[in-house]
């Protein structure tokens, strides 16, 4: 089981740390919503849980909980800039189906 993130990704994670002042790592999940099942959730964390998960990728450490991880397994995280618009990109193996916005998936 792992997790990986891109040098890009890496670099945007550190700095919006630094600019934090503050912070664990990245936390992964995912959540049930949307069309087709689930969504990513991704924000800052201060600390580790017992039960969580921590990869270390880049410099960055990702912490999930169990329950999402299973949905993650081998998630490359990246940072892409396409056009005017940027932001993390999810490239996970699991995915069967991504419903027609983008927003949600299902495995």
């Amino acid at each position: 089981m792992a997790i990986t993130v891109t040098e890009s990704a890496a670099q945007h994670v550190m700095k919006f740390l630094a600019n934090r002042g503050k912070g664990a790592g990245l936390r992964l999940g995912v959540k049930t919503t949307g069309c087709s099942g689930m969504a990513y959730v991704l924000e800052f964390a201060d600390t580790v849980e017992d039960t969580d998960q921590v990869f270390e990728s880049n410099g960055v450490k990702v912490i999930i909980d169990p329950k999402s991880l299973v949905y993650l397994d081998g998630t490359e995280l990246d940072f892409a800039k396409e056009g005017l618009n940027e932001g993390f990109k999810f490239n996970n193996p699991n995915v069967k189906d991504t419903c027609g916005c983008g927003e949600s998936f299902n495995v």
